[in-house]
């Protein structure tokens, strides 16, 4: 029997919430209705897209390939029921789109795939770089509309902010890890660890504040701009990070696992959504791109 929309939904709530009782939550159905979805939706497919443990659900090699599947059937579903009601003038024109480098690593893809697909004759200009500036060019209508870290937007007096998604922050540890077998993990204990650092947008600084509060200051064993060296990192034990969960994958390029864990203290969370200028009509393709990102998230 061919899988079902709702299936899809389910498992993928449950990829994004790591637990089965989050996913149930999130969508405001039993837990049953939820495993008994990722049960069918396995034997349709004849893989395991989830390993159970304690702790709750760890997406497996073969899940993680069909979620991003799964994800982007569901955005084509959303996209379809808004197809007919696009005025023609508004699927047409130009769009300045600004974007920070974490962002369009991790958020971006799934938002623009949908909206060029849906807008394919807007003509679309795509600006990277630090949030400070992609900031500076909305303030002087240089761009119609950012992607990036709304927790970091200064001037919220001259900007609309839309938050889309928060992401918590989490320790990644490699598998078999020590500390990864304890029910606690307090910011004291990772503390005495090796830490790698990435230096994209607000995480550095986040990190920094972090760690700065801590009796014993953690050594930084490195600190590099790419999250696939944090993973490669990590994965083969040259040290632990404390990073969004935006940008948690199981695996490293190599293949090597990557344990994730939350730790109890007052971690930050990085905010991700849009902003665009306070007091200029949007025009047709900043309107729609907007509408693309906000559906994006809902089905994801």
């Amino acid at each position: 029997m061919a899988f079902t929309f709702r299936q899809l939904q389910f498992f993928a709530a449950a990829a994004e919430a790591g637990s089965v009782s989050g996913a149930a939550r999130a969508l405001s159905i039993s837990q049953s209705s939820v495993t008994e979805a990722i049960r069918a939706l396995e034997d349709d497919l004849g893989v395991t897209l989830f390993d159970r443990q304690a702790r709750g659900l760890l997406i497996t090699q073969k899940g993680a390939a069909f979620l991003r599947h799964a994800k982007q059937i569901l955005a084509d579903v959303a996209t379809a029921r808004t197809a007919f009601h696009t005025p023609e003038a508004a699927a047409t024109g130009r769009l300045s789109l600004g974007v920070t480098s974490l962002v369009a690593g991790y958020v971006l893809s799934d938002i623009l795939s949908r909206f060029r697909r849906a807008f394919p004759q807007v003509d679309l200009n795509v600006i990277e770089d630090n949030g400070d500036y992609l900031q500076h060019l909305l303030i002087g209508g240089e761009l119609d509309v950012a992607v990036l870290l709304t927790s970091s937007v200064k001037d919220r007096m001259a900007l609309h902010v839309e938050t889309l998604l928060v992401s918590p922050y989490r320790l990644w540890l490699p598998l078999g890890h020590a500390l990864a077998q304890q029910t606690f993990i307090t910011l004291e204990e990772v503390a005495g660890q090796p830490l790698i650092q990435l230096m994209v947008d607000e995480i550095e600084e986040s990190t920094r504040r972090l760690t700065a509060a801590l009796p014993v200051k953690p050594t930084v064993a490195f600190r590099t701009r790419s999250v696939e060296a944090v993973r490669s990192l990590v994965a083969t034990g040259a040290g632990l990070a404390i990073l969004p969960s935006l940008v948690y994958r199981p695996w490293s390029l190599e293949g090597d696992r990557i344990e994730i864990r939350d730790v109890s203290g007052d971690l930050p969370s990085v905010q991700v959504g849009l902003a665009w200028r306070k007091g200029a009509p949007l025009s047709g393709p900043a309107l729609n791109f907007i509408r693309s990102a906000q559906g994006v998230v809902q089905a994801g």
